[in-house]
């Protein structure tokens, strides 16, 4: 049995038996993630793409509340510029490009809230496996007022339809776990935590033992199927809306825990 592990506190990182597991872990933050907590996930996904004797790699979060709740809202604070608007982007796209284009298949584990990047994250997964406590969504209308990258736009349209990503981000609201079956967020769903962890270890364990050419040859040929829009192509969208009053707003309200006053400004 091989194992080794790697401990960067935030994100850690175990791989057994040819089964790479990436864990967020900051279940006191419901797993949000910092700027270097990106940096570390891309890591690992270059790691496997190097590593022959990592078949899949899994992705899970700490506890039972949240895969993932996006971006730590502190991580805003700084933004002033458009610079920093367009750098957050930018990261935040080549690591889920990182991600998506990872040589191996890839398992999301979801257990309670998978929202903004974490659902960004998710979406980019192979396969998305969750809990009857699993919500989904980008309710950024609702808190920040930002918008998606325009390669997250793409990705999400091919992946839940065009219509379903307006009822997503104009709504703000977050889909449970049946609905989220249904439309095809979610491959499957389970009871509880236990057993997502065992149905994601035997599915991980059945992959892991299928032929690599195979599934890497799928996974690329569904990619060339998909052109993904760059973020370049909607710098102005994004300028727009982290450059705005409502911004701004958005940032004050949610850090002080009050509706936000937006003026489409």
């Amino acid at each position: 049995m091989d194992q080794q592990s790697t401990d960067f506190s935030d994100l850690l990182f175990e791989m057994r038996n040819g089964i790479g597991r990436a864990t967020f872990n900051r279940p006191q933050a419901r797993n949000a993630f910092t700027f270097e907590m990106y940096e570390r996930l891309a890591q690992i996904c270059e790691q496997a793409d190097k590593d022959r004797s990592i078949k899949v790699l899994v992705l899970q979060g700490a506890g039972d509340k949240a895969f993932a709740s996006g971006t730590d809202i502190n991580q805003f604070r700084a933004f002033k510029t458009p610079e920093h608007a367009i750098e957050y982007e930018s990261r935040l796209d080549r690591v889920l490009a990182t991600l998506e284009q990872c040589r191996v298949p890839t398992i999301a584990a979801i257990a309670g809230a998978c929202t903004g990047g974490g659902a960004g994250i998710a979406a980019c997964c192979d396969l998305r496996v969750g809990t009857k406590t699993t919500r989904f969504g980008f309710p950024i209308a609702r808190t920040l007022g930002n918008c998606l990258s325009m390669s997250s736009v793409s990705r999400l349209a091919a992946l839940i339809g065009p219509a379903r990503v307006k009822d997503l981000i104009f709504t703000a609201r977050l889909v449970g776990a049946e609905e989220a079956a249904r439309v095809g967020l979610l491959n499957e769903v389970v009871e509880d935590l236990p057993a997502l962890q065992q149905r994601v270890e035997e599915l991980a364990t059945l992959i892991a033992g299928n032929a690599p050419l195979t599934l890497r040859a799928t996974k690329q040929a569904l990619a060339r199927l998909q052109r993904r829009l760059s973020r370049e192509e909607g710098e102005d969208l994004i300028l727009m809306c982290y450059m705005s009053r409502d911004f701004r707003e958005g940032l004050d309200a949610f850090l002080n825990k009050r509706q936000p006053q937006w003026t489409g400004e």
